[in-house]
């Protein structure tokens, strides 16, 4: 699981059949301090995140776990909206 910020959303009419229904969400992969790692890729969206919101994210076969992602062409797929994030007693995050 890696953290990001939810920067977009990405439309597309005209696509793989079992991707049909599925919201795809623009990702901008962030460290703890949420600083950008340069790293953008795009991840079905299993669980309702919206723009601004921080989330976990899984990528590569882990991505096809979900029930949402189940037998489905994704590479990444959002699993998770961060409440919070706390590190050695120290929270860096709390929405």
């Amino acid at each position: 699981m890696q953290l990001a910020e939810v920067i977009g959303t990405v439309v597309a009419t005209r696509k793989e059949p079992t991707l049909a229904g599925m919201k795809l969400l623009v990702l901008k992969v962030i460290d703890l301090q949420r600083q950008p790692l340069g790293q953008y890729l795009v991840a079905a969206d299993a669980v309702g995140a919206g723009t601004s919101e921080i989330v976990l994210f899984a990528a590569g076969s882990s991505a096809r776990l979900t029930e949402i992602t189940k037998d489905r062409p994704v590479d990444a797929v959002v699993m998770a909206i961060v409440d919070a994030l706390e590190v050695g007693g120290t929270f860096l995050y709390e929405k």
